[in-house]
């Protein structure tokens, strides 16, 4: 592979991979064996391509990591164009969430006739939100300070902050994650009880999923400050997890105080 010297230009044009056809190709593995699985119980070609999924995440993310710090093609340039990628990307994830918080508020606020006409409907008993919810948002508004601790002390060349920082952070990720287990499997209602149940544990369960890919995001970033692979002007990896454990911050924000607190409170409407 050519230098940045030698190519007399700061992008970075990628040599030919195979990771996108095979990645295409575990998606569709993914979503067939879905399907397959949702009318047979048959997992096979779920795990299948659940593997073939994996696998291509773990190359193509390696060859990332060697293009930036191993081959030197991550130039300020490109950088910037990373940059606009992830906060595009965190756009993106946005709005799945303002799906979910549709849903919600579209029940919550104009309860049908087939609900009872009343939020939240007959029989569910909403979680207690100055309980376990707001346990874990204390853990999460925690775990944004020590991220944030270790993005600084990255910068200020202090290796020891880093990994620190970054212990911290991931050890109350998953703490965050066996909280929200165990608040589900002490749950009154299940997902198919209705309109509150299904916006409750979409809206909260993508919410958990993303905390677990974020813990995910934070150990191998651990892994790599370990390594040395970091510089204090040269640690994009880094960023884009910081940013990403952040915007998990918010949304549990948003959780809270919309489905959490405000959605546990009754409310009726004549007609």
């Amino acid at each position: 592979m050519a230098s940045v010297e030698t190519r007399g230009h700061d992008y970075h044009l990628v040599e030919p991979s195979p990771w996108p056809i095979i990645g295409a190709f575990g998606a569709v593995l993914t979503a067939s064996g879905l399907v397959v699985y949702m009318h047979t119980h048959i997992p096979w070609l779920l795990i299948l391509g659940g593997l073939v999924v994996g696998y291509t995440m773990f190359v193509w993310w390696r060859d990332v990591i060697r293009e930036a710090t191993f081959q030197g093609f991550h130039t300020p340039v490109v950088q910037l164009g990373l940059r606009y990628g992830m906060l595009l990307f965190i756009a993106s994830e946005v709005m799945f969430f303002v799906a979910w918080f549709w849903a919600f508020f579209n029940a919550a606020l104009y309860p049908t006739a087939q609900i009872g006409g009343m939020w939240p409907p007959k029989g569910i008993v909403p979680f207690d939100p100055w309980d376990l919810a707001f346990l874990n948002t204390l853990i999460l508004l925690t775990s944004g300070t020590t991220v944030t601790w270790a993005h600084h002390a990255l910068q200020n060349g202090d290796r020891k902050g880093t990994l620190q920082g970054l212990i911290l952070t991931i050890v109350l990720g998953a703490s965050f994650t066996c909280v929200q287990a165990y608040e589900y499997a002490h749950a009154t209602f299940g997902f198919t009880d209705g309109i509150y149940a299904s916006t409750f544990f979409m809206a909260t369960g993508f919410h958990g999923t993303h905390v677990l890919i974020g813990t995910i995001f934070l150990i191998v970033t651990l892994f790599r400050a370990y390594r040395g692979d970091f510089k204090p002007d040269h640690h994009f990896g880094f960023e884009a997890a910081a940013w990403y454990w952040h915007f998990v911050d918010v949304v549990w924000l948003f959780l809270f105080t919309c489905i959490y607190w405000w959605g546990s409170h009754g409310m009726y409407v004549a007609g």
